[in-house]
């Protein structure tokens, strides 16, 4: 298991991060060559979720850092409950037909079932998770709905040595801000905060045209480019 430095007593300090960012398309192929135009590189890895039903490529960013893309998997059998992701939402899957979206971020900790209950809200059930070899538990939502309109992150624990991004190739692209727009953005605050994530995100009030978002500004080698 990925743990957090220890403490000079010894014991180990429940602590989060930025894990990764998710982009969800409509379909995997959608989903990667969105990517390669926007930011001028090639996706890589990933594989088949089988117990939620979709798959993913993936793409190294930074400071132990990676972009997930998912889609629903059409050659994957569909599950007897909700996806994770909200995928299963028509009125998510009418928006990634436009294109694709970024609708969350994901936070891993080393201790998840602690930092759950430090949550001022109901984050969801921790559920063990696999993919190939890779191993870890995250928090879940009953209906596979996203906290807050995915700005409230579901939590990740990697039951692994090494995290999932020192597998991937450099991809020269570096995650330079992400911010959250919300309606409710005090609130927001407070409940990233109680997570340890403060430092993670920048909450701002949302825009009445534009809506609640995630927005994240991506360093490439072409320059900086926005993803939302």
């Amino acid at each position: 298991m990925i743990q957090s430095p220890a403490t000079d007593k010894g014991q180990i300090m429940t602590t989060a991060h930025l894990d990764h960012l998710v982009l969800a398309a409509h379909s995997l192929t959608q989903g990667v060559e969105y990517i390669r135009e926007k930011l001028g590189v090639e996706p890589q890895g990933g594989g088949q979720h089988a117990s939620q039903g979709t798959h993913n490529r993936l793409l190294r960013l930074d400071r132990g850092c990676y972009l997930e893309i998912i889609s629903i998997d059409p050659d994957g059998n569909r599950p007897g409950h909700p996806r994770w992701f909200d995928l299963d939402s028509r009125k998510l899957q009418a928006k990634l037909l436009e294109r694709p979206r970024l609708i969350t971020w994901v936070a891993r900790t080393d201790d998840i079932h602690s930092l759950v209950k430090l949550c001022k809200i109901d984050i969801g059930q921790v559920r063990p998770m696999s993919r190939g070899q890779l191993r870890w538990k995250m928090t879940f939502t009953l209906d596979g709905s996203l906290v807050l309109g995915g700005q409230v992150p579901p939590l990740i624990e990697w039951d692994t040595d090494q995290h999932p991004s020192s597998s991937l190739e450099e991809s020269e692209c570096r995650l330079v801000k992400l911010e959250g727009f919300h309606s409710v953005p005090d609130l927001l605050r407070e409940i990233i905060k109680s997570l340890g994530l403060e430092k993670e995100i920048r909450i701002k009030p949302a825009d009445l045209e534009e809506g609640e978002k995630i927005r994240a500004q991506i360093e490439t080698p072409t320059g900086i480019v926005v993803l939302d």
